[in-house]
């Protein structure tokens, strides 16, 4: 049984390390990930020049993993339909060094690995440990492992990942696990700009978190109260309440035929 293993930070962050020889209990696990970091690369693919692999040392029993010169979707992408010398069974993208939570998961490239995987039909996680510093990646990387092996037993509804986020706190001191929806944030303050020495103007993106809805079953407010956010995403983002009121819309729209 393989598992495909992937992240943005890069093949070379410690938490993909961590990560894969955790998984290394539950079954093979293949390590394909970018060359370097592609943090907030969202779901973006490589259209417009090849993609190429490089072998890169491991430690045992995995050997060695593939850096790609690509993001995290090309990842999965390339190595289900190329790389793979048996179908994988699933997906873990991780673990990422920082926090997916809320609206962040719509720029996160740790969540497009998983979402890659979920779009070719496999059960995906994407897991974080939310922290700031001098990250410790054992109980996150050991938390996944008895994840990955309740969800290749129990399965994940069709269309549908895992965003796992870890607070990094001493395992004595998180107080369980929460199941949780996505909070509201958005980034305020995003842009910095400057000129450089010719006094061309250049522009730095950043920002200052905001949260608009942290809620005590958000993934925001799980994880500012100690515990782990398990939010199960789902690839379909139909508004399904909204499809009639949109319908009234149509006959200013469409007055000669009206809606069909």
């Amino acid at each position: 049984m393989v598992i495909l293993v992937t992240n943005d930070d890069g093949i070379h962050a410690t938490g993909i390390k961590a990560l894969s020889l955790a998984l290394t209990a539950i079954g093979k696990v293949v390590v394909v990930a970018p060359e370097k970091e592609r943090s907030a690369i969202g779901h973006g693919i490589t259209m417009h020049k090849p993609l190429r692999v490089t072998e890169v040392p491991w430690e045992e029993p995995i050997g060695k993993g593939l850096a790609i010169n690509g993001t995290p979707a090309d990842c999965v992408k390339l190595a289900l339909d190329a790389l793979l010398d048996e179908p994988a069974a699933m997906v873990v993208s991780g673990i990422n060094r920082g926090e997916n939570l809320g609206t962040d998961v719509l720029y996160s490239g740790t969540v497009s690995g998983a979402i890659e995987g979920c779009i070719n039909g496999l059960p995906s996680l994407a897991v974080s440990l939310v922290g700031e510093e001098e990250f410790d990646f054992t109980f996150a990387a050991s938390f996944t492992a008895r994840l990955a092996r309740e969800i290749l037993n129990r399965g994940l509804p069709q269309g549908t990942l895992l965003n796992v986020n870890v607070p990094h706190l001493p395992e004595a001191e998180i107080k369980g696990i929460a199941i949780t929806r996505l909070g509201r944030r958005r980034y305020i303050n995003t842009v910095s700009g400057r000129k450089d020495p010719r006094g061309r103007a250049y522009y730095w993106l950043a920002g200052e978190k905001e949260d608009l809805d942290q809620g005590p079953d958000t993934d925001i407010g799980a994880l500012r109260c100690g515990f782990i956010s398990l939010t199960p995403l789902q690839l379909d983002l139909t508004h399904y309440a909204f499809q009639e009121e949109l319908r009234s819309y149509l006959p200013g729209l469409w007055p000669v035929h009206g809606n069909k």
